[in-house]
């Protein structure tokens, strides 16, 4: 039950550099269950929702090493197709592997999976789509259980591109016989940074970031040694830290052409950046101007899971902004912290709209989920006086060593237990 102590009003200066994306290697580790051979994946991020994937396999059979920074997972021993309610209860990132449990045992039974508790999230495209391929699907007493004597390839059409589904539904179809074609795919780049994983193995898979993915069954897979991408949400977080507390910052390992939607709004913000290779120049020296609107939507619009962060930017900016959630039903659960703080946000539906203030104040705030609880940190960190986030080990799911780094700028934040 641990707080962040945060003094706020300082300048951020110096560099960072980004963990690999945690949206990447959740899906990269629930597919090490689809072979037999070693798979190693380099700098994994030291985050919770890491830790309960590796539990996760472990329960299933699968042996996993820690070697520094990289994971060792070994599947060849995997037996067990059930992920137990405790565990899919504490990661949303489970459901992943419904898709490569039912592509290696044919079978598979997991709780309905848990995380943060922004929305709905139905996992119904999941199914439909597998069903596509020949699963047989009963759902009671809170779990899914599958079933199918062999997958089958065909054509899948999403009613929306979401993430999840088409990440599934690509473990799934990668084993099948034949030819899978998701169509209406999420075009986010971890679910290419999962096709090239898939295919490191041997998988034959292509079209991934582009509306279609076509995946080509394959009879078996090997190992593979692997670097999934920097993570484009902490680059943004560190970027919007920046904006509201004025800074000179250097982001180290990002690809920007990721985070272009961001990079776009701060450019609004009267922000100067400046792209090199994978690193992006951040400089900030004077109060950012309102973005006069800012809608989240599927890549490559704006992500939502910045929109939190955005939003508290807004909150110090000169004028008014209107931030549309288009995505998540409940994702503006953290507006009442900040308001602690002395935003003047309204939200009407999916809509809120942000009067923007000369300052914050601290206070004391509770984040209720992962984006959220960074957004009260940077909000702390730019406010006057001090702060206090409770509830951060909703934080810890996503980002590693946060306080850390941010403190490596220059910020006053610390780890304090309640």
């Amino acid at each position: 039950m641990d707080k962040y102590k945060i003094s706020g009003g300082r300048r951020l200066e110096g560099c960072v550099r980004i963990q690999t994306a945690k949206n990447s290697v959740l899906p990269i580790l629930a597919a090490a269950v689809l072979t037999d051979g070693a798979v190693t994946v380099l700098n994994v991020p030291d985050i919770t929702d890491v830790r309960n994937m590796v539990k996760i396999l472990c329960r299933l059979g699968c042996r996993a090493a820690y070697r520094g920074d990289d994971i060792v997972i070994d599947s060849s021993c995997a037996d067990n197709c059930e992920i137990p309610r405790a565990l899919a209860h504490e990661l949303r990132s489970s459901v992943f592997l419904l898709g490569s449990v039912i592509s290696r045992f044919h079978r598979a039974r997991i709780a309905y999976p848990g995380g943060c508790d922004i929305g709905l999230r139905p996992v119904d495209l999941h199914l439909t789509g597998l069903k596509r391929l020949g699963v047989e699907i009963t759902e009671s007493n809170g779990y899914i259980t599958c079933s199918c004597k062999k997958l089958v390839g065909n054509e899948i059409m999403l009613d929306c591109p979401s993430v999840g589904a088409t990440e599934n539904l690509m473990l799934a179809a990668v084993r099948a016989e034949g030819e899978t074609v998701i169509k209406n795919a999420a075009r986010e780049p971890e679910i290419e940074d999962l096709q090239n994983f898939l295919n490191s193995m041997g998988a034959k898979v292509c079209g991934a970031g582009s509306g279609t993915v076509r995946i080509e069954g394959v009879s078996r897979l090997g190992g593979s040694v692997y670097q999934p991408i920097a993570d484009r949400i902490e680059a943004g977080t560190f970027l919007i830290a920046a904006a509201m507390c004025g800074g000179n910052i250097e982001l180290e390992g990002i690809n920007a052409e990721n985070l272009s939607s961001l990079l776009h709004k701060l450019r609004e913000n009267g922000c100067k950046l400046r792209i090199k290779n994978d690193k992006i120049y951040f400089r900030s020296d004077k109060r950012p101007v309102s973005v006069k609107s800012i809608e989240t939507q599927p890549y490559p619009g704006f992500p939502t899971d910045l929109q939190a962060q955005m939003t508290a930017l807004c909150c110090v900016s000169s004028g008014n902004s209107i931030v549309t959630e288009n995505l998540f039903e409940t994702r503006f659960k953290y507006v009442p912290e900040l308001r602690r703080m002395g935003a003047d946000i309204t939200v009407v539906d999916r809509c809120a709209f942000v009067r923007g203030v000369e300052k914050l104040r601290g206070a004391v705030t509770v984040a209720n989920d992962l984006r959220g609880g960074a957004a009260l940190v940077i909000a702390a960190l730019a406010a006057e006086g001090e702060s206090e986030v409770l509830g951060i080990s909703h934080i810890d799911r996503g980002y590693s060593r946060f306080e850390y780094k941010l403190a490596s700028l220059g910020a006053a934040i610390e780890r304090a237990g309640t």
